[in-house]
């Protein structure tokens, strides 16, 4: 039995959803979330991450822990990129590189990617644990006038 599980966003109740985003441990690292998470943002929100499906063909991911809700988190287009993002309720933070690892796989062994990116603000001190993923620095990106680092992990077959 796999312990992690993806489904859509919209097989998910949106009251996970929006106390996920609300939580206070978890907003803190979200730079671009400014005012809250209301019912209409989820709305919006889901609505934009499936759209994210039908254009590009990938996405992210509801994720769940033991059929529990963790948070949501894979793959997202970022200007032409594949881009990592993982949102999880604190309660689940020791689950991220597993969770990393099978988006990993899905990445590089069904679709064949070239590299995948990482996001994070420079005040998150996290830089570190994506380098011991293998991810290496690759400059700077501006979304809605906040500045983030890159990191990209390349496809160790296409090398």
């Amino acid at each position: 039995m796999d312990v992690i599980k993806f489904t859509h966003l919209s097989e998910i109740e949106e009251r996970q959803i929006i106390e996920l985003m609300n939580n206070g441990f978890v907003a803190k690292h979200l730079p671009l979330l400014v005012e809250g998470f209301s019912v209409k943002d989820c709305r919006d929100f889901i609505k934009a991450k499936e759209r994210l499906w039908d254009e590009h063909g990938f996405g992210p991911w509801a994720i769940l822990i033991k059929d529990e809700f963790a948070g949501w988190g894979g793959l997202q287009p970022e200007h032409g990129e594949a881009d990592f993002a993982l949102v999880l309720h604190p309660k689940y933070w020791g689950w991220g590189r597993k969770i990393f690892n099978k988006v990993k796989d899905q990445s590089f062994n069904e679709m064949n990617l070239r590299s995948i990116t990482i996001l994070l603000p420079p005040d998150r001190p996290n830089s570190k644990a994506v380098k011991r993923l293998g991810f290496v620095e690759d400059g700077e990106l501006t979304i809605e006038d906040k500045i983030f680092l890159r990191f990209r992990l390349s496809n160790p077959s296409l090398k």
